[in-house]
């Protein structure tokens, strides 16, 4: 399918901008766009929280919707290649989610590479869904309706967790939601990463950049917890949602991971969003089809927590 028109007027805005694999990190982190506030959706409530952890803590947001369905809490992760994005940069997405769904989200500061490096942000992300376990009750919320959720290499960690929580110890939780995740290395690369290697936003030169940044060593690539696609065995993860864009470098690696999980056993929902590019799910006030999209994983997170 043609690339969608609205997404081109993106792309076009964003020509002149210096690639990503090119930027020193402080301006690359500072180059992350996002709406004002006064063009985010309004949601009932949100708390800024601190997640403890024995060395550090990690912030985290909550959000709360006008009107709940069923006390549920999705614990999301932003994209950013393990390297930039916050709690800011997602704002916008994680009070659509919440809207859209009618459950809580938890929005997770997790530690970004190079300062920190693998496995420094899945260690934060099992904390915090942990934490969330368990102090569920006392926000008012249901531990046993619990979702994760990201986007790109917030996907991946989603993923991570998943796996971490199976064969660490739990808590379990009803789904998993990756949005073009990131599931292997960059090497060798994907007819997706080829085909789509530039000229889409994210370039396979930032990914291999990203990979760079998040690893101390190549071999580190192998780990299951880095690359989810590598692990031996997925049986008895939760129910999955992966989303794929057509001309995303990621496609064909997070659509293997959805054919793996299927293979399995897992409950998977696979959708390719024709005409759209990586990052998508942050352009939902752009694009009517990103817009689409969103409100569809929101209604299917809905529909997991029951």
């Amino acid at each position: 399918m043609p690339l969608d028109s609205q997404i081109a007027d993106v792309l076009r805005a964003l020509e002149g901008v210096p690639p990503m694999e090119t930027m020193p990190l402080d301006p690359l982190r500072a180059s992350m766009v996002y709406p004002p506030p006064d063009k985010r959706t309004p949601v009932g409530e949100v708390t800024e929280l601190t997640i403890p952890c024995a060395t550090h803590t990690i912030a985290a947001r909550l959000y709360r919707p006008v009107a709940a369905h069923g006390g549920g809490l999705t614990v999301f992760f932003h994209g950013g290649g393990f390297v930039i994005g916050s709690l800011e940069t997602h704002d916008h997405v994680c009070r659509d989610l919440c809207v859209h769904s009618g459950a809580a989200v938890l929005s997770v500061d997790y530690r970004l590479a190079p300062e920190h490096k693998f496995p420094a942000a899945t260690d934060d992300c099992l904390q915090a869904v942990r934490w969330a376990a368990e102090h569920a009750h006392d926000l008012g919320l249901d531990s046993n309706r619990l979702v994760l959720a990201g986007d790109s290499a917030g996907g991946t960690l989603a993923a991570v967790t998943s796996l971490r929580l199976s064969n660490e110890g739990g808590p379990s939780v009803r789904g998993q939601v990756l949005i073009y995740p990131v599931t292997d290395y960059h090497t060798p690369p994907t007819v997706s990463y080829i085909e789509n290697q530039s000229g889409y936003s994210l370039t396979r030169a930032a990914m291999i950049r990203f990979w760079a940044d998040y690893l101390e060593s190549e071999q580190d690539a192998a780990h299951p917890y880095a690359s989810p696609l590598r692990a031996a065995d997925l049986k008895g993860l939760p129910p999955a949602l992966v989303l794929s864009a057509e001309y995303d470098p990621l496609r064909d690696e997070g659509e293997a991971y959805a054919h793996r999980l299927l293979d399995a056993g897992v409950p998977v929902t696979l959708w390719r969003h024709q005409g759209l590019i990586h990052g998508f799910i942050r352009m939902a006030a752009l694009s009517e089809r990103a817009h689409a999209a969103l409100a569809q994983t929101g209604a299917w997170i809905r529909q997991v927590m029951g």
